[in-house]
């Protein structure tokens, strides 16, 4: 199975990919510890992550930690890209800091818009929603890819440690692929790690949630994060936890450094060869190697290293389009955006692909198919916040008891309220953006 992030392809087959890429399962384990937790994750549209444990400690501990999220503004804004920002808000509301990047270089590099095209669809489409829907200015920030300089070097910086047969290997480039294209990756690695500079807010653990598709950049983030850090703090293969230097200038210095580091969390059987640049943990564990991690990266910029830790990161679900294909901007049937008017939405909701039976008789007497109905997806992921009557509708459906007239009746409806709900406080949100741009 190939990933593409630039693929008009949709995954069913998450199971497949959780396995073949080493996505571990978002479950009941993670998300039943959160506050609260949204209805995307517990409802299972949040499907996947990497080291999510690691924001969750960070969560529970009340430690800092930060959302990356972005932005491509090369179309309309519709219900597929409400989902993510639905996470941010949440995740905002749960203290989080958060940075939107606006992918203005991915746009023109990937899609061929102009700089000035994009920053008119970013903030007509896209930001004025994002505030529409409940982002707040606090411990948020909003910025161009183009227009931020520290994302634009460490693309530069950090792109030394990767080479074009990674690159090839992760995305399939080829001979004609533009090179500004090729570069676009490494902005959003950019964007990623560089909220972990001392300008805007430090090391600290930062949640990436996106589609599955944006895979590739995370693994290739996460490697080059790694490739840059001082310290590998891993399981050797006789079972021991060791704290090994990775270059060879300050050895002495940063085994010093770990070592003290090491004793003040409490861990006392250490044994230290400078020749092999380790200090060995003994009385630590592998779950002991997170803590240290953490507490040994912020010191690593006193050795003019980054000490970035690795993102995590969260995979959703694809929402499939009202007429049973991927829903996209380019296809208007396919999508409900956020700027249709209520008359536009119930048009396609009443024409949208359900899971009902070829006639009302045989729906009553072997029901229906919610699991196949884009008007139950619109219910599960968008419409309906309360998790019983969710069920009740999936019932209702299965037994044949409730018809698809009916559902696409109560869709419209509340669909209007959204759509009307978010014309007005849209109109109030143009005036504050000022407040969200950096």
């Amino acid at each position: 199975m190939k990933i593409d992030p630039w693929s008009s392809s949709t995954y069913q087959d998450y199971a497949r990919l959780r396995e073949e890429f080493g996505i571990e399962e978002f479950s009941e384990d993670l998300w039943g510890q959160l506050p609260n937790p949204h209805r995307l994750l517990r409802r299972g549209v949040v499907f996947g992550h990497r080291d999510f444990q690691v924001i969750l400690n960070a969560i529970k501990n009340s430690k800092p930690w930060a959302i990356l999220t972005g932005l491509m503004p090369s179309g309309k804004m519709h219900l597929g890209h409400k989902m993510v920002i639905d996470e941010v808000i949440y995740y905002q509301s749960i203290g989080a800091d958060i940075s939107v990047a606006v992918a203005d270089i991915e746009a023109y590099a990937t899609r061929g818009f102009s700089l000035e095209e994009t920053e008119e669809l970013a903030i007509k489409e896209y930001i004025q929603n994002y505030i529409a829907l409940g982002l707040k200015p606090e411990n948020c920030r909003i910025y161009f890819q183009s227009r931020n300089e520290d994302v634009k070097d460490l693309a530069f910086i950090l792109g030394r440690k990767v080479n074009w047969s990674q690159m090839t290997a992760t995305y399939g480039f080829s001979g004609e692929t533009n090179m500004s294209h090729v570069l676009s990756p490494l902005i959003q690695t950019g964007d990623i790690l560089h909220v972990q500079l001392d300008k805007y807010g430090g090391i600290r653990p930062v949640l990436v949630p996106v589609g599955v598709d944006q895979d590739p950049h995370i693994r290739l983030c996460r490697d080059i994060a790694k490739a840059h850090r001082l310290y590998n703090i891993t399981k050797t293969r006789d079972a021991r936890i060791g704290v090994f230097v990775k270059i060879d200038k300050d050895v002495d210095k940063l085994l010093d450094n770990a070592e003290d580091v090491i004793r003040k969390l409490g861990f006392k059987e250490l044994e230290r060869i400078t020749e092999y640049k380790a200090l060995y943990v003994d009385d630590a564990t592998e779950q002991d190697i997170q803590i240290i991690d953490e507490n040994l990266a912020p010191t690593e910029v006193s050795f003019k290293g980054y000490g970035f830790i690795s993102p995590s990161a969260t995979f959703h679900r694809f929402m499939t389009g009202l007429t049973g294909g991927k829903m996209s901007s380019s296809k208007p049937e396919s999508a409900i955006f956020l700027s249709d008017t209520p008359e536009e939405a119930k048009k396609k909701i009443m024409h949208a692909k359900t899971g009902g039976a070829v006639t009302l008789e045989q729906q009553r007497r072997e029901g229906g198919k919610p699991e196949k109905c884009m008007i139950y997806e619109l219910f599960l992921y968008h419409l309906i916040e309360d998790d019983e009557e969710l069920l009740g509708i999936y019932n209702a459906c299965r037994n044949g008891e409730q018809m698809c007239g009916s559902c696409k009746k109560y869709a419209a409806e509340l669909m209007t309220n959204l759509l009307e709900d978010l014309k007005e406080k849209r109109e109030e949100a143009a005036s504050k953006i000022d407040l969200y741009l950096s």
